[in-house]
């Protein structure tokens, strides 16, 4: 076994992201403060070539540096969209038909395992700020909230982290991810 070289990787260019179909995804923030975890759900939704992110509230915008640190250039990739109010963003995606996903512990949410994800559907996973999680008001308007499992002694994983584990999970269910290997 040898590591790849990244000319190896066969990624895409920028423009080639640009032109690329994606998954019909939509990241929404709601107040999410750390820049840091901010250019880094740029990038893990790059890997999932997710149609954009929506940062709303005070969630900073790119250019910034502290975004670029952990983005590594995908904040150039990923189309994305700043809203004074996470509701504005909610409303635009409610009239483009998108089904409204709030990542956040409620009562009737569902376990993301049993959440079944139709791939003729357009999605908009809301992620809340770091402490508060997502407004009750953005929970109201949710279609439904998914929750992840979790079994230790703390109530929620990082949002960088949930965010990959959910964009994991639809890629899985939609046959994006090849068993077995390459």
């Amino acid at each position: 076994m040898r590591k790849l070289k990244n000319e190896e990787l066969g990624r895409k260019s920028v423009l080639e992201y640009k032109s690329a179909e994606k998954t019909s995804i939509v990241i929404v923030l709601d107040n999410v403060r750390s820049m840091n975890n901010i250019g880094s759900i740029f990038r893990t939704s790059d890997a999932f070539l997710v149609e954009a992110i929506y940062l709303c509230g005070f969630t900073a915008t790119p250019p910034h540096k502290e975004i670029h640190k952990t983005a590594l250039g995908a904040e150039d990739a990923v189309d994305w969209r700043h809203f004074d109010q996470t509701i504005q963003a909610i409303e635009e995606l409610i009239k483009k038909e998108y089904i409204i996903l709030s990542l956040e512990q409620a009562v009737g949410s569902v376990e993301l395992g049993n959440y079944k994800f139709d791939p003729n559907e357009k999605y908009a996973l809301v992620y809340g700020n770091e402490i508060k999680g997502v407004s009750q008001e953005v929970v109201n308007m949710s279609d439904a909230c998914i929750e992840i499992p979790q079994f230790g002694t703390k109530h929620s994983f990082n949002i960088v982290v949930s965010v990959g584990i959910v964009l994991w999970e639809i890629a899985s269910q939609l046959g994006k991810i090849k068993k077995g290997g390459k």
